[in-house]
C-alpha cells in the first residue's frame, strides 16, 4: 500500500495552528464571502456564565457571522467562521489589525456568541 510522505512543515494543523494567509478552496457555499466583510465589532462581549456544551449544532447558525470565540486556554478573539465541522471549526481569527486563517477543535471552545 502507498503511502504519502508527510509535509515537512507538519501539514494543514500548522497553518490553522499559528495562523497564515492561506485560503481554502471553494466548496459548495461559494456564492458566500470567502473572506471578512470587514472590521469584527469594536467591543469585546461578556462571556456568559452558564456554558453548554459546544456541537456543531450549536455554533453552525455562527458560519459567516462574526463570532467572539473564549477558548478552554484561556485565549479570546474575534473570528468569522466559514466551516463547520462533526469535530471542528475554521475561518479567520481578528489579531488586532488583519484577519489570518485559523482553525480549532470544538474541545477547544468553551463558549462563544455571535452577531
Amino acid at each position: 500500500m502507498y503511502r504519502f510522505p508527510r509535509p515537512p512543515f507538519g501539514g494543514l494543523p500548522f497553518l490553522f495552528q499559528h495562523g497564515s494567509s492561506f485560503r481554502p478552496p471553494l466548496g459548495p457555499d461559494s456564492d458566500r464571502p470567502s473572506s471578512p466583510p470587514g472590521r469584527p465589532p469594536s467591543f469585546t462581549p461578556q462571556q456568559s456564565p452558564t456554558v453548554m456544551a459546544v456541537d456543531p449544532g450549536s455554533i453552525r447558525r455562527c458560519r459567516f457571522r462574526f463570532t467572539y470565540l473564549w477558548l478552554k486556554n484561556r485565549r479570546e478573539f474575534w473570528a468569522y467562521l466559514t466551516f463547520v465541522g462533526r469535530r471542528s471549526v475554521a475561518g479567520y481569527r481578528w489579531i488586532g489589525f488583519r484577519w489570518v486563517y485559523f482553525g480549532t477543535d470544538l474541545k477547544n471552545i468553551e463558549s462563544f456568541i455571535c452577531y
